[in-house]
């Protein structure tokens, strides 16, 4: 949509005048819950309705405080009070209530009462308040993974499990490691999570969240506390990505002690090893949580042995007693040989084969933020987030389109590197009031970001080692193919409100407007080719280029509590996704780039419904994705300039560009049912449930200048994305069995089919289904925690990916049947 002046001038208006309402008293109950051994507030709690296991929650807000709004027709109501690491209470409130209650901290000496107990209070998966911290998430498809919650490999960061009630999700599984999360959805490519905004507290993670919004770094599972999804409503809030946002959300300090460690170590099939440890604590008005992650392993193919460690460290001090200024510091370094890809006709004679010997790549991660909250009132509180970014990352090897190409270790490898400089700032202030009798809640942010990015494209070293520094020098034939800066800027304002139509029913409009201006400043070189094969022209091109643009984002949310274990909700919001960098200036063999690329914009729109009994679970939604000048790549034929004449030379290419429009629709559920739970005559507690997350989804190019991709489907859909399992607990031991199953998806425009015999790319065509069956177990004792499992357990031959740059070009075969062992202590 074009920039309208006087349209975002209403739309801030609007806000503003809601702000400026006068504050009248709510009809509310006020809960302080605090440690019992120290008398220090507790952060985060969760209140949950009696009678309910997953309904209705509500969740602290910072400072250990919380407010819960009754409807005029209720008078009372009884909760069960929980916090992670405390016993959990049982209490009533009313409105006008101003309470405090103080919980007794867990002993480490675990009970069979205290494991099984604790997991069924807290479900693996849950849902966002209408407004948690400076957000709002009403009306809106929001799913929250509880870390803690779940009997999953978490060492390895194994996403299927991790993500296996999160409807939809498509995952690419290119090793055994967890190193990088690739996750789409919806049709969305799921490289590298590049379809989401992706946050870590809060603030952004990625590469260059509109240049280049690729995410190399993931952080570890054993340190999170949760995962927060929302899906492409976010982009009201968070930016313009058709995705969504996922934030990791990781463990808090400790506040009832001053000093806690925790040790897990793990080993696994293929040379695995990974160690994790932490401390955490609180000393006086000083909060801190630290750890250190490292990862090791030989791969399930030669040639793919890699080298991880990670850092964190977060301190925060308490300025007032609504107040806080929190500093958090990551760093990442990891180094990955690369197996390459396989043609078809290699992936079933062998999947786990390697012809490339010579592929390494290698990430350097630096991220900080600086983060202010203050609570200017019961009403009003604030947030500001300052972050930055300094990384890079380096690919070195033989990337031939040619898949079945035998290396030469005589001839340079193709070397990219980029540099990451960013840092932004974002502010948020949210504000409750009334109007009239009815509350309302309204938010207003401002974003801005500035990046200063390099890329450099080149021959490398001959060698087989991991050698990352250009050999222009040493291979003159080979010139250098380009290199670029690409100095980006960003500011952003939005703004969102709830309006409480009924004491059941809310509204939520909201807006975002975007000033874009994004610049390249290089050189690159152009080679053409007769029809022989021979060059006729070999020559350095300047590309000096600044696209600015503005943008206005609107979206609007409804939803309607139709009692406490029942809710619906719809939402529609325009979403944009910016050409990135990389998709118009780095020099693929595997394809061309149009030089028209441009832009991705459409909209996305939810309506769905969330129920919860005494034993059952529901939410069930169905959705709707329009894109135009959607992205993607199709086959095309070849041309190349001969005496100024363009003439086809009779090949295949694969051509990324701005495909056309396509529209896409389906229906996502996840159930879980409780089978049964309680006690034994010995009084052990024990439960069993079952849950099945199932995703429908069709798809279409509507309109498109490219033959042959009007009413073809999208790539990255399968039809059918199902997982299912059984999660069950007897004393202190907790296990999972889970299925995942995938139906065919195509992987361009063009729809090719697979081709079993293809011995020279395996590029094109279609991914085949697969399922995968994962079981996994853990057991308490005092402070020791054992955990096992087995991934694959039926040993499927599968591939998730065919790659067409790094790690590949051509199939990125999947990990067969691999084990884990965990052993770890809390001290």
């Amino acid at each position: 949509m074009a920039f309208d002046a006087a349209r975002l001038r209403g739309c801030l208006a609007a806000l503003a005048l809601t702000l400026a309402l006068p504050v009248l008293a709510q009809r509310t109950a006020t809960l302080t819950v605090r440690d019992a051994s120290d008398h220090s507030p507790i952060e985060y709690f969760e209140l949950h309705p009696l009678g309910q296991r997953s309904g209705v929650e509500i969740k602290s807000e910072n400072y250990g405080r919380v407010n819960i709004t009754f409807p005029d027709t209720v008078t009372s109501a009884d909760f069960t009070l929980f916090a992670v690491g405390y016993a959990a209470r049982e209490l009533t409130l009313a409105p006008g209530d101003d309470r405090q209650i103080e919980l007794e901290p867990l002993t480490l000496e675990l009970s069979a009462v205290n494991v099984v107990a604790a997991r069924r209070r807290r479900t693996a998966l849950s849902r966002l308040r209408a407004v948690e911290g400076t957000a709002i998430y009403a009306g809106k498809k929001t799913e929250v993974v509880a870390v803690d919650a779940l009997t999953a490999n978490l060492a390895s960061n194994q996403a299927r499990q991790l993500y296996a009630q999160v409807s939809g999700l498509n995952i690419y599984e290119s090793d055994d490691a967890g190193l990088q999360l690739s996750i789409g959805g919806r049709g969305l490519d799921p490289n590298r999570s590049a379809s989401f905004n992706t946050r870590q507290n809060g603030y952004d993670i990625s590469a260059d969240v509109l240049g280049y919004p690729e995410s190399y770094y993931t952080p570890p599972a054993e340190a999170l506390r949760e995962v927060q999804i929302v899906r492409g409503a976010a982009s009201l809030q968070y930016g313009t990505q058709f995705g969504g946002l996922v934030n990791f959300r990781f463990r808090e300090p400790k506040r009832n002690d001053r000093l806690e460690f925790l040790s897990r170590q793990t080993v696994g099939r293929f040379g695995l090893f990974t160690s994790f440890n932490s401390l955490s604590g609180q000393l006086g008005k000083v909060g801190y949580y630290g750890f250190y992650n490292h990862k090791r392993g030989d791969g399930f193919r030669p040639n793919s042995e890699f080298s991880s460690d990670n850092i964190f460290l977060h301190l925060d001090y308490r300025v007032r007693e609504d107040s806080r200024l929190s500093l958090e510091y990551t760093h990442l370094s990891y180094l990955a040989q690369q197996a390459g890809g396989l043609t078809d006709r290699q992936f079933y004679a062998d999947p786990l084969q390697s012809n490339r010997a010579r592929n390494w790549f290698t990430v350097d991660w630096n991220l900080f933020n600086l983060r202010y909250d203050h609570k200017l009132s019961e009403q009003t509180s604030l947030s500001t987030s300052l972050f930055g970014l300094d990384a890079s990352r380096g690919a070195v090897g033989f990337r031939s389109n040619r898949v079945s190409q035998v290396d030469d270790p005589a001839q340079p490898r193709d070397l990219i590197v980029n540099d990451f400089r960013n840092w932004g700032l974002e502010q948020r202030i949210l504000h409750r009031y009334r109007i009239g009798r009815r509350p309302a809640i309204a938010l207003l942010g401002a974003k801005y970001y500035r990046a200063a990015n390099a890329a450099r494209q080149g021959p490398g070293s001959a060698g087989a080692d991991p050698d990352f520094r250009p050999a222009n020098d040493r291979f003159p034939a080979y010139p250098a193919q380009s290199e670029f800066t690409f100095p980006n800027r960003n500011l952003a304002l939005f703004g969102e409100h709830i309006f409480y139509l009924t004491d059941r029913l809310s509204l939520t409009p909201g807006a975002r407007f975007e000033r874009i201006r994004t610049e390249i400043a290089g050189q690159y070189r152009s080679i053409n080719f007769d029809l022989a094969g021979n060059p006729i022209r070999n020559e350095q091109i300047a590309d000096d280029r600044v696209f600015a643009r503005s943008i206005l984002l609107l979206g609007v949310g409804l939803s309607l509590r139709q009692s406490d274990r029942l809710e619906y909700y719809a939402n529609v919001s325009q979403n944009y996704r910016s050409v990135t960098f990389n998709d118009i200036r780095t020099v693929n063999p595997s394809f061309r780039v149009d030089p028209d690329i441009t832009d991705e914009r459409g909209y996305t729109a939810d309506a769905g419904l969330r129920l919860s009994t005494e034993r059952l679970s529901l939410a069930a939604n169905v959705f709707g994705l329009r894109y135009a000048d959607r992205l993607g790549e199709v086959l095309a034929r070849e041309t190349r300039l001969v005496n100024g004449v363009e003439r086809e030379t009779g090949r295949l290419i694969r051509r990324r560009g701005n495909i056309g429009a396509a529209f896409l629709y389906g229906l996502e559920s996840l159930t879980e049912y409780t089978l049964g739970e309680g006690k034994t005559s010995a009084g052990t507690d024990y439960r069993l449930a079952a849950y099945a997350n199932l995703s429908l989804t069709r798809s279409r190019y509507t309109a498109s200048e490219e033959n042959g991709v009007v009413g073809n489907e999208v790539e990255f859909i399968p039809l059918v994305n199902a997982r299912g399992g059984l999660t069950f607990g007897y004393g202190n031991l907790l296990g999972s069995l889970q299925y995942a199953y995938l139906s065919r998806q195509f992987t361009d425009a063009s729809n090719a089919p697979q081709d079993r015999s293809d011995n020279q790319r395996g590029i094109e065509g279609s991914i085949p289904a697969y399922g995968v069956l994962d079981l996994s177990l853990s057991y308490d004792y005092r402070r020791w925690r054992l955990e096992s499992g087995v991934n694959n357990l039926l040993n499927e031959t599968y591939f998730t990916r065919r790659a067409t740059g790094y790690p590949g070009p051509g199939i990125i075969p999947s990990a067969p049947r691999s084990w884990y062992l965990t052993v770890g202590i809390r001290i």
